[in-house]
């Protein structure tokens, strides 16, 4: 696995670095993530598979991404897959209470995007191994990025 970012920078409109104002205390649980001194909505994975296998076999993806949200403790609301004639190619959406996993395969070149964006007590890293078990990629590269990151 190529690691090629381990969250992404931001540049707030007016010019200045996003993450430079004081951080100001909660007042409710608004499900943001608090981990090594920051203060974040959640964490956003982009995946790409290459040399990817299974990428055109409903039930198999439909499985894949159960267990990938049951993995990271996530709380699966509805799944809605859709697959393409005449490649077979897949896109899809697991809508989480934590908010999504998403993923559009592309079987005839053997590759696959996947996004995992969830918040609160999830942890979407643990979705990594099922989704690498389920189909096999010779190539992921995965960037991740700390999505609404409290200034």
């Amino acid at each position: 696995m190529v690691d090629v970012g381990r969250h992404s920078r931001a540049v707030a409109i007016d010019g200045r670095r996003a993450g430079t104002a004081v951080v100001r205390p909660r007042a409710v649980n608004d499900h943001f993530v608090e981990q090594e001194g920051l203060r974040f909505a959640g964490t956003h994975l982009i995946l790409d598979l290459w040399h990817a296998s299974g990428l055109d076999d409903l039930p198999h993806v439909e499985d894949t991404l159960r267990q990938a949200a049951d993995v990271a403790g996530a709380t699966l609301l509805r799944l809605d897959l859709h697959s393409f004639p005449p490649t077979g190619g897949i896109t899809g959406v697991a809508i989480l209470a934590e908010s999504h996993i998403s993923i559009h395969t592309w079987p005839e070149r053997s590759y696959a995007a996947i996004d995992l964006f969830m918040c609160g007590d999830a942890r979407p890293h643990r979705a990594l191994d099922v989704i690498r078990q389920a189909f096999c990629p010779q190539t992921v590269t995965l960037l991740e990025h700390k999505r609404g990151l409290v200034p």
